[in-house]
């Protein structure tokens, strides 16, 4: 790590240090808890992937801290707060929102999704970070036994998604609409037919969600529901390697799951369609997350770096990794919002998901140059404009829009101690 790369790293953590606070949120009239939101314009909402990355952060960011424990206190409140708010909102069939919102509703209405549900209309629920952020929360206050009493909502969550999302023909869990579905208008979700796509971001972030409650239920004696949640993720493992990864493009797609015979009067009465899925061949980030959640292979890892990650005519850039191949016609780099614009710029949750999955194969000079890349683009930002956004420019590094994000801003901090090895406690880091 080079003298520039610690400049960056001391402007960015002073930059998060003199804003953190206003990510804190106190309850209020629609939060029963503390929460953290992930700051500018998302002020005061409550978000799922979103604040299990903030707290993910936050939680290497309090062990360098000096304070007495007071930072691990407010972390720990606002962390569980996440949590048991999303849980408060799960109606009776285990449904939860992505998103609790006090905007766009009127004085004593429910929330929308909530109520959307309520009318029979099924869209897309919480994603699957909830299990992950819990076993963050026990990571920071060293026991699980806080869990005790939700454990019966946390399998209605799963079996929300089993009742409603599980494509039993090819093993893998679809979205129900391209509303809020984390990457906002990825091509292989954005404006396709409602229950036709099985992502592999999806996907593939389930299989942690999977082992995090595996966790949650070994940690609180229920050793049988936990071999089961176990064996589920390998099923869902097989299931991506089998339907998602193509050996042709070394890569792994979302694919399309709305395929069947049918039949026209006494047409097509012969061989039928046999194939459970077909790929859906847009190459976004979401085809490294495998490397995160370790469902890769060594073989398909090493191809995913060298073949894809490492090429300048797709996803490599000066400032990280573009979120959308530079080469797909969609590629794009307009400010947008609602939905946000995933087709090409550079976010910092996408480096970050990257980041570890190359040091979970061992690539450690590949990280390390992302992390550079990473400290580079943020440490620029902040020296010109005093502030940091929400995505980037990977052509040119300059910000697009929504000044004053911090949220999965601050996983660069994290990237920067596990490089330099300073001791991080990250429950996620070592629960597989």
């Amino acid at each position: 790590m080079n003298s520039v790369s610690v400049g960056y790293y001391n402007a960015v953590r002073e930059y998060i240090s003199e804003n953190i606070d206003r990510a804190f949120k106190s309850p209020n009239d629609l939060f029963k808890y503390p929460f953290i939101d992930p700051g500018s314009v998302y002020d005061g909402n409550l978000w799922d992937w979103d604040s299990f990355w903030s707290v993910y952060a936050l939680a290497a960011y309090e062990k360098t801290l000096n304070d007495g424990g007071a930072f691990r206190k407010k972390l720990i409140e606002g962390a569980m707060g996440n949590v048991l708010n999303f849980l408060s909102f799960q109606l009776v069939d285990g449904y939860i929102p992505m998103i609790v919102s006090k905007y766009n509703q009127g004085e004593n209405e429910e929330p929308y999704l909530i109520k959307k549900h309520k009318d029979g209309v099924i869209l897309n629920m919480h994603k699957p970070f909830l299990c992950q952020q819990a076993c963050l929360v026990s990571g920071l206050t060293g026991s699980f036994s806080w869990l005790e009493g939700y454990i019966e909502k946390l399998e209605r969550y799963f079996e929300c998604y089993d009742r409603y999302y599980y494509n039993e023909n090819c093993g893998l869990y679809v979205w129900a609409d391209d509303v809020m579905i984390g990457m906002d208008n990825d091509p292989a979700v954005f404006g396709r037919s409602r229950f036709s796509t099985a992502g592999i971001y999806l996907n593939s972030f389930m299989v942690k969600e999977m082992h995090s409650m595996a966790k949650i239920l070994k940690n609180t004696a229920r050793n049988d529901r936990a071999d089961y949640y176990a064996q589920k993720a390998e099923n869902l493992k097989a299931a991506i390697q089998n339907e998602c990864y193509d050996p042709r493009d070394k890569f792994f797609y979302s694919v399309d799951v709305d395929v069947k015979t049918r039949s026209y009067d006494w047409f097509h009465k012969g061989l039928g369609v046999f194939w459970k899925t077909l790929p859906i061949k847009i190459q976004a980030w979401t085809g490294f997350v495998p490397m995160y959640s370790e469902i890769a292979s060594g073989e398909q890892a090493e191809c995913l770096v060298s073949m894809h990650l490492e090429n300048k005519n797709t996803f490599c850039s000066d400032f990280g990794v573009r979120s959308l191949a530079k080469d797909e016609k969609m590629y794009n780099l307009e400010a947008s919002i609602n939905p946000s614009n995933w087709l090409g710029p550079v976010w910092l949750v996408v480096n970050y998901v990257v980041f570890r999955g190359l040091l979970n194969y061992g690539y450690k000079e590949e990280a390390a140059e992302l992390c550079n890349k990473t400290l580079l683009l943020l440490g620029e930002d902040y020296k010109k404009t005093g502030t940091l956004h929400e995505y980037y420019n990977p052509e040119t590094g300059q910000p697009i829009m929504n000044p004053g994000f911090l949220n999965w801003n601050m996983l660069q901090l994290t990237c920067f101690w596990k490089l330099m090895k300073v001791s991080v406690y990250l429950i996620t880091c070592s629960q597989y």
